[in-house]
């Protein structure tokens, strides 16, 4: 099958080989022309996936068009805070009928909308069937080493579903299928907040009794949310949620949570933030869900914290120390499960 990859980051680069090592005729669109010619002739993204080399199948270049021209499916992968403007660079070359996976994980700062909706109006979409959304627990370091991995593929048609499941899968990658499409995510982008607040809790010198905390208490804060914003609260159970929290909080490759150490070890976000060459969406991502928590009347203390820390100049430890005196209540909700809103499906009680 003709396939595109949109974004040559990371993410972008070891979805284009996984796609391309499976079979698939892949064209990758490169936003850098400098990085497009490396790719072009040593088949190697030495800038953001260095060590693993593109299969010479893969086709690279910087034109749209051409990268979309007779394509079956694409894969978009590009930050969140730039996606809207690579959509619109894309939309007058892309078929309404062509099937686009977003491998973003992000929330549009400025609407406040999901990667999926924002594809639907720069893609000038009359409906989602045609958008499907791929998110879990995958560095692409381990995938492009080809370690066992799962993920969640959503999407609201199901025979969508199915055939892009077929179009993913290999012998070490796995996409299990959803049809919740919100709390997928809403699990992609918020466990990069918590994931900051783990890393500050490391930065600090503390140990695996807070980070379960934070984890635990932080995957509560998702689920309230999500359930306000119309997701299944079980989804947050699941690979996009716990499963990409628990990766992100504690794995050594997540860009976040190193971050959240560096501030915790006194560093400053902006010389931290100029001193990367790949992205952290935690950071922009937390201002989005502090606007939502605000806007649906959600309680998020965590993400509260975060905020004050990135944005108001508020010492670490002394948010960890706050944190610790604002707790209270129960772990779980008691007596009846919540009523079910009209046209969602029934929902188990939210901690």
């Amino acid at each position: 099958m003709q396939l595109s990859v949109i974004g040559a980051g990371s993410w972008g680069t070891a979805l284009a080989r996984l796609l391309a090592r499976k079979g698939h005729a892949v064209s990758l669109w490169v936003y850098e022309a400098d990085l497009a010619e490396t790719l072009r002739h040593r088949k190697e993204n030495d800038r953001y996936l260095p060590g693993f080399s593109l299969p010479e199948s893969v086709r690279v270049g910087t034109d749209m068009e051409e990268v979309l021209a007779g394509t079956k499916g694409v894969v978009f992968a590009v930050p969140s805070h730039v996606a809207r403007g690579v959509l619109s660079l894309a939309a007058p070359f892309l078929s309404q009928k062509i099937p686009v996976v977003s491998a973003t994980k992000g929330i549009e700062r400025t609407r406040l909308v999901l990667i999926s909706e924002m594809m639907q109006e720069a893609l000038k979409r009359q409906d989602n069937h045609r958008i499907a959304v791929l998110s879990g627990p995958s560095f692409a370091q381990e995938v492009a080493m080809e370690y066992p991995t799962a993920v969640t593929l959503a999407a609201a048609d199901l025979r969508l579903a199915l055939r892009l499941q077929a179009v993913f899968s290999t012998a070490f990658f796995k996409p299990f299928l959803s049809s919740d499409w919100i709390g997928v995510q809403l699990g992609g982008a918020l466990k990069n907040v918590i994931a900051l607040c783990a890393g500050i809790s490391d930065g600090l010198g503390f140990a695996s009794n807070t980070k379960a905390a934070l984890m635990t208490r932080g995957l509560a804060e998702m689920a309230r949310l999500g359930v306000a914003m119309g997701a299944d609260v079980n989804t947050f159970y699941g690979l996009s949620g716990m499963g990409d929290l628990f990766l992100t909080c504690t794995g050594h490759l997540s860009r976040n949570r190193r971050v959240g150490e560096e501030i915790g070890r006194g560093g400053d976000i902006k010389d931290i933030l100029a001193g990367m060459r790949t992205v952290a969406e935690g950071v922009a991502t937390t201002e989005s869900v502090m606007a939502l928590s605000q806007r649906h009347g959600v309680e998020m203390p965590i993400v509260h914290a975060v905020h004050q820390v990135l944005f108001q100049g508020k010492p670490p430890r002394k948010a960890v120390d706050d944190l610790m005196a604002q707790a209270r209540g129960k772990e779980t909700a008691y007596g009846s499960p919540q009523k079910p809103a009209s046209g969602n499906r029934r929902r188990a009680p939210v901690p």
